[in-house]
């Protein structure tokens, strides 16, 4: 049957009201008690909740007043149609007919939203399966539909609803949605611009009247909250640019009769352009006007600037917290001279009381421990407010990377002035990864690595990883787990087991192979809140597998010490993290130096390395990020470095665009007569990329929010510039390529996936030699550089 109007419906309601009322008159003129109580007429409702709404039970004295309450009473359940109580020989009869209940909801010509989505959305108007049926609520319903498709703007939308009766009381309900075309924008105008073109500001704007990105951007479809959005962005562009006194005086969006265009204008009025003459301090500034002053970014003699009115007002309220004021209070007032077009700011300060932290609480965890999140924290509980070590335990407990947001809540304590509780929020994700990583090429066709990890292990900070590579000249597996916490003072401890195999590059240049087994435990110990010194201590031991073709380098290796050659390495690291994020950082700086000392065993050696990164905030959207990398190594005791030591660079985490190891000169290793390469200078034991004693690289990267992402940082695109080389000398028993340096460019996209952070890259090479080996696309799951 079709919905219609309600009208009939609630007189109808009132009249069985009334009249049930005025049938209590007649029930019983004097009280008597209650013998029995009879419920008749329930099909699905439990007879529970009847008798737990009645104001009487048996064996109670009964009135007319209470069989009132009861009818009330029961009405007020919302359960039933009719309601009316009945006396029989001292036995109240309570007769009911119950609402029907929903039993399904379905749709038809749903497109634009996901059938559970719908769903949902009905659930919380209260129109769901076996919940009450109440045609109001259906009506409400349709009202919801349509907002949400106006939303969209499909603005042609009509939703006809279906109401079926089925058994025992029960309705099915349909809808039928007809979505009709989307509304774009057709014209979209700026009234009253005057010290800007039209088309400066429109690209201000997230809407537009179309791009070739508009597919995915939904650019074109009007919606209020873009276009109150986009007001802000315009009053910020004026802001920012001198124009104090800017306003936007009215907002015109018109529908076309067919629904399917929009035209928005937007009329605003620009006033006078400003330029600062000075700054003033006004307040208590704690006697450190100095330091204060020092922090000012609005200079004298550049048009206002509302980003620097903002970031100074931050600065001064960040600094007075270093202090214990976690509520100063900082008024810039602006002293406008229209006549001269300037303006005169003073920032009035009031650190009212110092406080100190009474409490720390954790919310929003439901897999990570209390503790794993409390021992990052620098602030303690009872003691001074400390604006420096708060920002400095948030950005610790964002770099654990177990986190989508992570928050810092101030609550003020009731009653007491002197007291704040600090709120931790954080939004958890999946900290178990499936990496994957691969590259194609033709020679080496698809390679692939892999590896299973997780971060947290049931939620107690530490981790656990495994990681296998199948490439065609490398595969061997990886086992490593970490206890950051191995002690209450910080101290770390990590355990690593290793297997790798590597052949040579071709088949047809020999059948030996080395097999290598490594096992270390490392102890990591804080110094200070961002430097971390590492001590570990390992064994290994190297096979080499003669077969046909074995080079000399690798004969002459297992002719001085013996195969497996094995090796006491000593490592020790130093670590220094300030980004403000280990996912998606925008500013901060990270360095590591490691050295590995082989003093005892058949191998004996020593390499050190050390790695740089810096990243800038250039705007609140673009980071320019910056890392170098350099590593040397050196055999120790009159004995060279084993080749099977030799660094090696290329691909992702090193120059992008290269196949994963194959950065540097093809290393030829000399054969058995001798002789490294052929007529035609090819390497006669094949293209063996055995790396070099020494290898940089440099990268810069420049990374802006993904088109219609906003300023979500899970997912973003990025433009890069890679070099680097892996540096070789020439030995008896080795011929190194060329030692040139190696750059590509390219761009890619990042996006930090349920399953890890996820890297694509596109690359194009800017230098490089005939036998490199080029991978033009990348992909990767874990973090940049």
């Amino acid at each position: 049957m079709r919905m219609g109007t309600h009208a009939k419906i609630w007189r109808g309601f009132g009249a069985l009201v009334l009249s049930s009322l005025m049938a209590m008159g007649a029930w019983a003129a004097d009280t008597f008690t209650i013998k029995d109580i009879r419920i008749e007429g329930l099909q699905s409702v439990d007879p529970g909740s009847v008798f737990g709404s009645l104001p009487f039970r048996t064996g109670d004295s009964y009135s007319p007043e209470q069989g009132t309450a009861a009818i009330r009473s029961l009405f007020g359940l919302g359960l039933f149609q009719d309601v009316n109580v009945a006396i029989e020989n001292d036995v109240i009869v309570i007769n009911v007919i119950e609402r029907p209940r929903l039993q399904s909801v379905s749709f038809e010509g749903l497109k634009e939203f996901d059938k559970d989505v719908v769903l949902k959305m009905l659930k919380d108007v209260g129109v769901a399966s076996d919940l009450t049926f109440d045609k109001a609520l259906v009506e409400r319903a349709e009202r919801e539909i349509k907002r949400q498709y106006l939303n969209r703007s499909l603005y042609a939308v009509e939703v006809v609803t279906t109401i079926t009766p089925v058994a025992k009381n029960r309705v099915n309900l349909h809808f039928q949605v007809l979505e009709g075309g989307v509304a774009k924008i057709k014209e979209l105008r700026i009234i009253g611009a005057k010290a800007f073109s039209e088309a400066t500001l429109r690209d201000q704007l997230s809407l537009d009247t179309g791009t070739w990105l508009s597919w995915y951007t939904k650019s074109d479809r009007y919606s209020q909250a873009k276009l109150n959005g986009d007001l802000e962005a315009l009053r910020s562009y004026y802001l920012t640019r001198g124009f104090l006194e800017f306003r936007v005086d009215s907002t015109q969006v018109a529908i076309a009769p067919s629904k399917d265009a929009v035209s928005i204008t937007i009329n605003l009025t620009e006033g006078i352009r400003y330029t600062v003459t000075g700054v003033e301090l006004s307040g208590n500034y704690l006697g450190r006007e100095d330091a204060f002053a020092a922090k000012v970014s609005v200079r004298p003699g550049q048009p206002y600037n509302v980003d620097d009115v903002t970031e100074t007002t931050q600065k001064f309220q960040e600094y007075f917290g270093d202090f214990g004021y976690a509520f100063s209070r900082i008024d810039a007032e602006p002293v406008i001279d229209r006549e001269n077009k300037s303006v005169k700011l003073v920032f009035r300060a009031n650190p009212q009381q110092r406080v100190y932290v009474r409490r720390i609480e954790i919310a929003g965890n439901q897999l990570t421990r209390d503790e794993v999140i409390r021992r990052e924290f620098r602030q303690m509980e009872a003691a001074w407010y400390d604006g420096n070590l708060i920002r400095e335990s948030r950005n610790r407990v964002d770099r654990l990377g177990f986190f989508k947001a992570v928050g810092i809540e101030h609550k003020e304590v009731p009653g007491s002035p002197d007291q704040i509780d600090l709120v931790l929020s954080v939004e958890e994700k999946p900290t178990g990864n499936l990496s994957l990583g691969a590259g194609y090429s033709q020679s080496d066709k698809l390679s692939i690595t892999a590896g299973i990890a997780q971060d947290n292990v049931f939620g107690t900070g530490n981790s656990l990883a495994f990681n296998l590579d199948t490439s065609k000249f490398n595969r061997g597996f990886s086992l490593s787990t970490t206890d950051p916490y191995f002690t209450q003072s910080g101290l770390s401890r990590s355990y690593d087991l290793s297997y790798r195999t590597t052949r040579p590059y071709d088949a047809q240049d020999g059948d030996y192979l080395l097999n290598t087994v490594g096992a270390s435990v490392r102890l990591g110990v804080p110094f200070t809140a961002n430097d971390t010194v590492f001590f570990g201590l390992g064994i290994e031991a190297t096979k080499i597998t003669t077969g046909s073709q074995l080079p000399n380098a690798y004969q002459e290796f297992v002719d001085n010490y013996g195969s497996p050659a094995t090796g006491l390495p000593l490592t020790v690291g130093w670590s220094k993290d300030t980004r403000d994020s280990f996912l998606a950082p925008s500013v901060g700086r990270y360095q590591r130096a490691n050295s590995v000392l082989s003093l005892a065993g058949d191998a004996r050696y020593v390499t050190v390395g050390y790695q740089f990164q810096q990243y800038w905030p250039i705007t609140k959207k673009y980071t320019f990020a910056f890392n170098t990398a350099v590593n040397a190594g050196t055999g120790i005791g009159g004995r060279s470095l084993p080749v099977f030591k030799y660094l090696q660079g290329g691909g992702l985490g090193s120059v992008r665009g290269f196949q994963q190891g194959t950065l540097g000169g093809t290393t030829c290793l000399r054969d058995s007569s001798g002789a490294f390469v052929d007529a035609s200078g090819n390497c006669i034991n094949g293209s063996s990329r055995v790396g070099g004693t020494a290898s940089a690289v440099a990268n810069f990267e420049l990374s802006a929010p993904f088109p219609g992402a906003g300023s979500d940082r899970t997912l973003r695109m990025f433009g890069f510039v890679d070099a680097g080389t892996v540096y070789c000398k020439d030995t008896p028993t080795i011929s190194c390529g060329s030692n040139a340096l190696r750059a590509t460019s390219g761009f890619g996209v990042s996006w930090i996936s349920p399953v890890g952070p996820l890297r694509l890259a596109w690359s194009s090479p800017i230098a490089s030699q005939p036998t490199d080996l080029l991978q033009r696309f990348q992909f990767q799951i874990g973090t940049s550089f």
